[in-house]
């Protein structure tokens, strides 16, 4: 489908999704919920995409929702449609976390409720030096309603989650570092570069296993549930070609050589 308010291509495997409202630092409005929601589920069931990349263009990430689109909004006067309207916000998160592909955040800004929200909902983020995540939902009368308390607590622990969340501080850039947050800093904005070569490391892995892997990774699951969850797993990556390749590549002294277009 074509975009409006996003911009996303694949290049050399990865699918790159950046918001296209810069104006208004990536703050989303309906059609740009709708346009992440479908560009997201198109890279995760694209057998030519290995990883996913989120980013903002401009100076923010994304500062949530558009204040400015709230006004007159027959959804924030009738419960039900509210309720598909904070769906749309809810898949995001879902389709970043659960999601098969590994994901990754290039913080290249602010990143402000529900904008916080997704990139804690990647597997990995990257952030700018001059970038922060904000809960900010406690600050103008609202809950996280589309994630933050949820994902939050298994990032960080419940104790410093609620912290972070009832207070509704920023989180800089070393903050984030220092608490795990974020995989490294990027100076001088290089910040999707440098999300770029970690999204490449994680494309160059055999893909299955990768796939597999972040299935596996889940804190709510009992050990029995996981060892199963490990075996069928594992069956399917003792029978993949990739795996295959990569034994060799170990065994011969050389890099593997997947069977790939990019």
């Amino acid at each position: 489908m074509p975009y409006n308010k996003i911009d996303y291509d694949i290049v050399d495997g990865r699918a790159e999704v950046f918001i296209d409202r810069p104006a208004i630092m990536n703050a989303f409005d309906e059609e740009t919920l709708l346009e992440l929601n479908e560009a997201l589920q198109d890279a995760m069931t694209d057998d030519d995409v290995y990883v996913v990349l989120l980013s903002g263009h401009g100076r923010g990430f994304c500062s949530g929702a558009d204040v400015t689109s709230m006004d007159g909004r027959e959804d924030r006067e009738k419960k039900h449609l509210y309720g598909s309207h904070l769906w749309l916000v809810q898949n995001v998160d879902r389709l970043l976390y659960f999601g098969q592909k590994p994901t990754i955040a290039a913080v290249n800004g602010p990143a402000v409720g529900a904008g916080c929200d997704f990139a804690l909902a990647c597997d990995m983020r990257v952030m700018d030096d001059a970038a922060f995540l904000r809960q900010q939902f406690v600050n103008i009368g609202l809950v996280p309603g589309d994630g933050g308390a949820w994902l939050l607590p298994r990032l960080v622990g419940e104790s410093k989650a609620k912290e972070l969340i009832l207070t509704g501080r920023d989180i800089d850039a070393d903050e984030a570092e220092d608490l795990g947050l974020s995989v490294e800093t990027a100076t001088d904005g290089d910040v999707v570069e440098r999300a770029r070569d970690l999204a490449n490391e994680l494309r160059d892995k055999p893909a299955l296993a990768m796939q597999n892997t972040k299935q596996l990774i889940d804190t709510n699951q009992s050990f029995e549930d996981y060892t199963q969850a490990a075996l069928e797993a594992q069956w399917k990556c003792v029978n993949d070609l990739e795996h295959t390749e990569a034994v060799d590549a170990v065994i011969e002294g050389r890099e593997p050589a997947f069977d790939r277009d990019y």
